[in-house]
């Protein structure tokens, strides 16, 4: 990974016509979460199936309107919030890179979303210290 960091903007609330799929994507991805690991990366493969490539700005904007939309998503529930970003992404036409990662020292799972590689908004200096365990980039 590059020294790369994206980070949120602050305090931005996303446009009124993002706000109902952010609701949408939030829930979605509520429901996802329960899911099997296994059973998970299909279910994100087959949504990534056909989408292109997300770009830094469209990844931010559908994380910072998923944030704005869902205080659990906002704090520690970083599975849920991955998912609904990746979803939010999905439903303007792209995908992200969705990963999840353990580290052990102290021992910890974390899930994000990057683009080439960068995580965005994670800190890169925590992230660097995961070693992915799942990643479900876009599917041909």
């Amino acid at each position: 990974m590059s020294g790369k960091v994206v980070t949120l903007e602050p305090s931005v609330a996303p446009p009124w016509r993002l706000r109902p799929l952010a609701l949408a994507a939030v829930a979605l991805a509520r429901l996802l979460e329960r899911l099997p690991p296994r059973r998970l990366r299909q279910v994100l493969r087959l949504a990534s199936r056909g989408a292109r490539p997300a770009d830094v700005t469209t990844v931010l904007r559908a994380r910072n309107a998923v944030v704005a939309v869902s205080i659990r998503c906002a704090g520690p529930r970083c599975l849920q919030r991955s998912i609904a970003t990746a979803l939010l992404c999905r439903a303007g036409g792209s995908w992200p890179e969705w990963c999840t990662g353990v580290r052990t020292q102290p021992f910890q799972a974390h899930a994000w979303v990057a683009v080439d590689g960068v995580p965005i908004g994670e800190s890169i200096n925590d992230i660097r210290y995961f070693h992915r365990t799942m990643t479900v980039s876009v599917q041909p």
